[in-house]
């Protein structure tokens, strides 16, 4: 038995007799759980360190007789700089640590599986890019970096998986991403770990992760062979966006093929990317971000079309060519 074997026997004995935390079960848990296991040792010195302080000192210069007077204390300009830097350089420190962390775990890697989520009072909705659809369940491969797109229908929720130590808010209106890589095969939690309303213990499901020969039949069974692209083609046409947005030699609005990841002139000046976050808006909120040389005149489909269909479009969008997915794609 390997070193690597051994650990992970030890920390599951460990974990099933004294459980005082989730099991660690992504790339990125152990770094989260040392930089926490630091934090805590620092905090745990530092109170022990000033305690000791103030029991010593009230003993050593306790007052013994009503007519004392005490004696002059004299700083020490050494001993004042001494644990101002000691201080300082540990929170720098810890600070250059928890932000290498941060930075690591908000960047998911290029070509990352990305499955999209819908919270809604009280369930959590999942989707695959091939379609597969899920209610509380998210089935994944093992070894496989996953980008999660997260959006809610309604109010604040957060998407946590505790064995993965990836927690994030999920807003309304809006976009917000994370990314993680399962590293053992098994059944783990996710809650919603912020308040929603009366059902809100209730909005909880299970993460599902699968050899990948195992995650491909699964994929295949689920699937109804429309995907998100198509559905979102399909979704298109209905509305009537090819109307406007055809070839760009007679649209009265700009083609999209291509347009996805590259960047836009908006009629103030500004220019913006077109990810996820600004399709998004303009198809919701198109009078916001008008574009360049292009009449503001397209209609707003907030409250027509739901969070599902608003990510089926994107999806079409996408697969008309840009940066991300041609990327995606090699």
């Amino acid at each position: 038995m390997n070193e690597a074997a051994i650990r992970d026997s030890a920390h599951s004995l460990s974990v099933a007799l004294f459980p005082l935390r989730p099991p660690v079960a992504s790339t990125i848990a152990r770094s989260v759980d040392h930089l926490y296991f630091a934090l805590t040792g620092v905090t745990l010195f530092f109170t022990f360190l000033i305690f000791a302080c103030i029991f010593y000192f009230m003993i050593k210069y306790r007052r013994r007789s009503e007519d004392e007077i005490p004696q002059e204390v004299k700083t020490s300009t050494a001993l004042e700089i001494t644990w101002t830097l000691i201080p300082t350089l540990i929170c720098a420190g810890l600070f250059i640590w928890a932000s290498s962390l941060y930075f690591k775990d908000s960047r998911p890697p290029i070509g990352s599986t990305e499955i999209f989520v819908v919270g809604k009072q009280w369930m959590w909705q999942l989707q695959h890019p091939e379609g597969p659809r899920e209610i509380d369940q998210l089935h994944v491969p093992v070894g496989v970096p996953i980008k999660l797109t997260m959006t809610s229908q309604d109010v604040i929720h957060d998407f946590y998986i505790p064995a993965f130590r990836i927690k994030k808010d999920v807003l309304p209106g809006r976009y917000s991403s994370i990314w993680f890589q399962a590293t053992k095969v098994g059944e783990y939690n996710f809650y919603c770990a912020q308040y929603c309303g009366a059902e809100h213990s209730a909005m909880l499901g299970k993460v599902f992760v699968m050899k990948q020969a195992d995650y491909a039949r699964w994929l295949a069974e689920q699937s109804n062979g429309v995907s998100m692209a198509q559905a979102g083609e399909r979704l298109f046409a209905q509305l009537g966006c090819a109307t406007c947005h055809v070839a760009p030699s007679g649209g009265k609005y700009p083609a999209l093929a291509g347009v996805y990841g590259h960047p836009v002139k908006l009629r103030d000046g500004r220019t913006v990317v077109a990810d996820d976050a600004y399709i998004r808006n303009a198809i919701a909120n198109p009078g916001s971000e008008p574009i360049a040389g292009y009449a503001p005149s397209m209609p707003s489909f907030q409250g027509q079309i739901s969070e599902e269909q608003l990510l089926d479009l994107i999806a079409y969008i996408k697969s008309l060519g840009g940066e991300e997915s041609q990327a995606n794609a090699q």
